[in-house]
């Protein structure tokens, strides 16, 4: 069984961190700090309250005002690398909105060797022309990590942070900063700007679809993030998207055969498996993508869709494709399943062309 990631702050990480603030603060009480982060509910904290118990402990055992704390904190950051010094940032943001100047200029530090795409975003939703204007300035840094944090931390539905309603309700502020960034050679920041052109486009697709239209063909790099920032469009059968990605066509020379599921009785935790082959008639080639669906069953009785992507390829004239695919129906951390007939849909080019159904038990 893998590693429970909460697990990542062993004894001899936080010793490490004591180590080294005490070489830059030697009234700092090392011993003391050590005991406060392994107290008696340490166990029971998952990941994230782990984080913001070391964070909280380690700002409560430093000497001086808040300035004189992240002077100090300043010093150690850059020698610890990785997510799990993100308690760094995390400190500024529990601590710090009341003092937004040194608060910023912390954050930009601290994200060059974590990240500070969580801490940032209270200040935004305090003060938010303000923080746009720092994060413009951030997207033209030669720090590739100061550049990426520009993107990420301004992202409308950045998974597991807080929530920006006001840009889900109006994305204007952001698209400067991704325009600037589009073409930036580092992959780490490209991925940023697809990821929030993506969050963007749940909220508002005709911004995003009107923005890939401007960006596709201009280069690799642009080409990348279009498609990337279209995978919820993709998902969704956007006409516009399938088109601009060159997925056209109703599927009239598009024919599924042997559509066939290899249980019509499945228990929880166990799998199915259904086949096909999929028929192109076209005497050109022709782009596909193949897609299935699943509606799974709800606690509620109701019925939720999942799309997943299986393939995009280019068919020959008058070429098939033979699918197998294995569904697993075991709980995982992100679902959990429930009884009730389960429906199984074939997209092609976001066209359904089959389905089949069983039941899980």
């Amino acid at each position: 069984m893998p590693e429970q990631l909460k697990n990542i702050y062993t004894p001899e990480k936080i010793t490490a961190i004591a180590d080294a603030v005490k070489k830059e603060n030697k009234r700092f009480d090392k011993e003391s700090f050590i005991t406060s982060v392994f107290d008696e509910a340490w166990q029971s904290r998952e990941l994230k309250d782990r984080m913001h118990h070391i964070a909280d402990s380690l700002y409560n055992c430093l000497n001086g005002d808040y300035e004189q704390r992240i002077e100090i904190l300043l010093g150690v950051a850059p020698r610890f690398s990785g997510f799990e010094y993100m308690l760094f940032p995390d400190i500024v943001e529990r601590q710090g909105l009341e003092y937004e100047e040194i608060s910023l200029k912390a954050l930009k530090e601290f994200t060059k060797t974590s990240s500070s795409e969580f801490a940032i975003r209270p200040f935004i939703v305090r003060n938010p022309e303000k923080v746009m204007s720092v994060l413009n300035e951030w997207s033209k840094d030669e720090h590739f990590a100061i550049r990426r944090c520009a993107s990420e931390g301004c992202r409308p539905r950045l998974p597991w942070a807080m929530a920006l309603p006001q840009f889900q309700k109006n994305p204007e502020p952001i698209l400067p900063i991704l325009e600037r960034l589009k073409n930036d050679d580092t992959d780490y920041v490209r991925r940023s700007v697809a990821n929030n052109l993506n969050d963007i486009s749940k909220d508002h697709p005709d911004k995003v679809l009107e923005i890939i239209g401007r960006w596709k063909g201009n280069s690799e790099y642009t080409d990348w993030i279009c498609k990337h920032a279209s995978r919820t469009l993709l998902k969704k059968s956007n006409p516009k998207a399938l088109a601009l990605h060159g997925f056209t066509g109703k599927g009239e020379d598009l024919d599924v055969r042997e559509f066939s599921l290899e249980k019509s009785t499945v228990y929880i935790g166990g799998e199915n498996r259904f086949s096909c082959t999929v028929l192109s008639s076209s005497t050109k080639k022709r782009k596909v993508r193949i897609e299935y669906a699943i509606d799974y069953v709800k606690n509620n009785g109701k019925t939720s869709r999942k799309v997943f992507v299986l393939t995009e390829r280019e068919f020959e004239p008058n070429s098939e494709y033979r699918i197998n695919r294995n569904i697993p129906l075991h709980d995982m951390t992100t679902r959990k399943h429930y009884a009730g007939v389960h429906i199984i849909t074939l997209l092609l080019n976001g066209q359904a062309m089959a389905h089949g159904e069983f039941e899980l038990i």
